[in-house]
């Protein structure tokens, strides 16, 4: 189970997870984030949708950051980066966006990790820890996520983290420039009884 630490407010949140925590990406984060995904561009592109030309410039970073705070603000969505606990590597990303409150309850996981860090289990670690954190602190309902029915190494790892396969949508996303069929997957909470977030806690 991951353990949620709310640390000083300048440095933001920080989730706790098996081996790695997540905490939402600042400034200074932009060089080490570069390297990484020009590294992994070619292990990424088949999953993602089209780059940018400007996509690894700072001023494209400066943006990320800007639409991320924007997000959190308002309760939309919550974009971390995945770090290594034992050496503070940066490996990846994860989000949960499209948060909808009222009947729904849920929101979307999305994630991503650098080539050097893949086959690790450090994307699982992640996917689990977001999920506690949208179960417990958030008190969402129900996450949702899917991905290309070839990507078999996704189908699994959301398997493992306890999403169900729920169906197949066509032409469902724009990936690497093509509208891509995907495969479904969802998971309700295990705690129940939630109507929004857990009182007294700020995000």
């Amino acid at each position: 189970m991951a353990l949620l630490d709310w640390i000083a407010p300048e440095s933001g949140l920080r989730v706790e997870g098996e081996g790695v925590f997540l905490r939402p990406p600042r400034a200074q984060d932009f060089s080490e984030w570069r390297e990484l995904r020009a590294q992994s561009r070619a292990f990424l592109q088949p999953w993602e949708p089209t780059w940018p030309a400007d996509d690894l410039s700072r001023a494209a970073f400066r943006r990320r950051l800007m639409a991320y705070a924007r997000d959190r603000d308002a309760g939309a969505a919550y974009s971390f980066f995945v770090v290594r606990a034992h050496d503070d590597a940066l490996t990846g990303g994860i989000t949960l966006s499209n948060v909808r409150r009222g009947v729904a309850q849920m929101g979307s996981v999305g994630y991503w990790c650098g080539r050097p860090f893949a086959r690790q289990g450090l994307t699982l670690a992640s996917v689990r820890a977001l999920s506690e954190f949208a179960f417990r602190t958030l008190g969402l309902h129900r996450l949702e996520a899917a991905c290309i029915p070839d990507n078999d190494p996704s189908r699994k790892l959301l398997a493992k983290a306890s999403f169900a396969e729920e169906g197949f949508a066509s032409a469902y996303l724009k990936i690497n420039g093509a509208w891509r069929d995907h495969v479904l997957f969802g998971r309700v909470s295990p705690y129940g009884g939630h109507d929004g977030p857990d009182a007294g806690v700020s995000v």
